[in-house]
This record gives C-alpha cells, structure tokens and sequence, in this order.
C-alpha cells in the first residue's frame, strides 16, 4: 500500500477535507494513473451525504478522471507508460456472467464495483478521484484520444457515457427526434451528442433562462415545461425522450409526447418513485426505460466518437479547496455545466 493526498467526506454531514488515502500496491494486470482532472458529479453529492444509503467514512468521491498512466503491472498489455487514460464509474465486475461476456459490464449480475464507496476484491473500500494517484485493473482502464483535452475529457467518463448510451442503443440519428429534459451537466451532453449523431434536438427546460446556450450547444429547439401548452405543441413528437434531471416529474405528461413506439429513458435518478399511468404507455405502444452508464468497450466507443466530431464537456475548473463550494452550487444549479477538479492542487 502506498499513501497519496486526497479530499474526503469524514461524514455524512460536514464538508469535503483534505487528507490521505491508501492505494493499493500495483499488481500485475494493474495500471497506476497520475490523476490530472476529475470531474464533479451531482452523484457524488448524493453518495457522501448519504442520499442514497449509508456509507463508510472517510471517503473520498469522483468517478470522473482522466490523466496519464505512471505504472504498468508486469502483465498489463492495454496500457503503457505515459498514456493518456480515463476512469469512470466502475474498476471492476465478475467477468464471468451473462452481461459481462456481452461488454455490459455496468449490468454485472454480481453488481459491479464502484470507483468509490464499493467493496473492492481485496475488501477494502474504493476511494474515487478526488485524489492525485488512482489503481485500477487494466480492463477498466479506457483510452482518451488525443484530440481531447484531458480536463473536458473528464466529465464524459460519466455524463458522456450515460447519455451517449441510451443514445446509440435507442438509435438516435438522421430522421429522428430526441427530446432532452434537462440542460444540466448530463443534459448539455445529451444535447451535443444526440446533435453530433444527426438526430433534431429538442430541449425541454423548465424555463426559457438557457435557451440561448442550448442552442449554442447543438439544440435545433427549446422550450420550457412550465409552460403547460408546450405539452399540446408536442403531443405525439418525439421517438426518444432522454430525462436527465433527478427530480420527480410527471412521467405521464412526457409519456404523451412520444411517437408511436417511442421510448422515454430516464439517466437521472430521482429518490422518489415516478408514478406511470399504463394507459400513458398503452395508447401509443410507448416504451418507459432506465438506463445506467455504458460498459467499457462503449466508453471507449464515446470517447473515440467524442474526438472524432471535438465534443467535450463545458467546465469549469476549480482548485481543490473549492470543492465544497462547488458542491453547494451544483446543488443550487450554478454550474455550466461541469465542475473540474485540478488534481495538482490537491
């Protein structure tokens, strides 16, 4: 084990503090990575508070990291020193069922292991990216194309591949129109993404406050869901609604602007359970799924796609002794659209 600097939560009440963290000593089939940037996740928020179910303290969030590999172990074949590689939301998963062999590690019928706060296989606790140095398994380890900078890079190892995965797997495109809920840290990905696919874009926001930076962003229109006659315009629109908001809406007022055979899919994750009427989901042969991140060989695909037409993520970077701050304006919607820690400040 090796010691390296890091923010964590000590409880789920007091703010983030700087302090040190173990790592595991690098084993064979690991890579050791020198953490240049890691994103802010409004997950991360929730987990340390203990939103979503109790802890284990100190922990130390982020599952948005991108920067250059330091170490290889004697096996590693996927990565070499210097590499410029990022980590998402899960380092490891049983390899062996059903939805691992199919690449959708994220759907492990083991459960996957989380990048931070999840048992790892040697029993200890996970510690994220708020950190300078990060060990992980080489499978889990993806590449970022040099035509991303490391610190836009970041955020799409989890607001990018939970967008661009329901995306793809719902097959937007030319000809298709994607509604977006949300213009928040994974709904401004949803938007350049669904726009750098081809698809017609649509914004559903509660206001019209950022409607100019939606349409900057690749939306082809706007509008805001306050206003009830939005849902009589667009009754019937859309063949794939992406919610990203992770407050508690009326699914069934949404349900009603889907095509014939359209699908609404939610990435955000309200505490509260989302009440459909089945008559909302019947007159229409509509689809209401979920969906999580994509598994590692789809990161990689997002991320090759992402260089490919230069999207990255809108960020604000902040050294690491704001990263309470942060946290409390991510909670009040002040961020456009993804806080940015500079892990050299940490």
């Amino acid at each position: 084990m090796f010691t390296v600097n890091a923010y964590a939560a000590p409880s789920a009440t007091g703010g983030l503090v700087p302090t040190t963290i173990e790592r595991r000593d690098v084993g064979d089939h690991d890579v050791l990575i020198e953490i240049k940037y890691a994103g802010i996740c409004h997950s991360d928020i929730h987990t340390v508070r203990g939103d979503w179910g109790p802890q284990t303290y100190p922990l130390a969030p982020g599952h948005e990291i991108a920067g250059i590999v330091t170490g290889i172990g004697a096996a590693v074949t996927k990565h070499a020193v210097g590499d410029r590689v990022g980590v998402g939301c899960m380092v490891n998963s049983c390899g062996e069922c059903a939805n691992c062999q199919a690449g959708e590690e994220q759907y492990c019928l083991a459960g996957n292991t989380g990048t931070y706060g999840a048992v790892d296989r040697d029993g200890t606790i996970t510690q994220g990216g708020y950190s300078t140095h990060v060990v992980v398994a080489e499978n889990f380890v993806v590449t970022i194309p040099d035509g991303l900078g490391l610190d836009v890079a970041a955020p799409l190892l989890c607001a990018g591949i939970t967008t661009y995965s329901p995306l793809h797997h719902w097959g937007a495109g030319p000809g298709k129109k994607v509604a977006v809920v949300g213009l928040g840290g994974l709904g401004h990905m949803a938007v350049k993404i669904a726009h750098a696919m081809g698809a017609e874009v649509t914004v559903l926001s509660q206001s019209l406050k950022k409607l100019e930076d939606g349409l900057e962003l690749g939306a082809d229109f706007f509008h805001a869901t306050s206003d009830p006659a939005t849902f009589e315009l667009l009754a019937g629109s859309f063949d794939l609604i992406i919610n990203t908001v992770s407050a508690a809406i009326d699914i069934n007022a949404y349900l009603r602007l889907l095509t014939l055979d359209g699908a609404l899919v939610n990435v955000g994750a309200p505490a509260e359970p989302l009440p459909v009427q089945v008559f909302s989901l019947i007159m229409g042969r509509r689809s209401f799924a979920g969906s999580a991140i994509g598994g590692i060989r789809e990161t990689q695909e997002m991320l090759n796609f992402c260089a490919e037409h230069g999207i990255g993520a809108e960020i604000e970077v902040i050294p690491a002794e704001k990263i309470n701050d942060a946290y409390e304006r991510v909670l009040a919607s002040d961020v456009r659209y993804r806080f940015v820690i500079d892990a050299a400040t940490l």
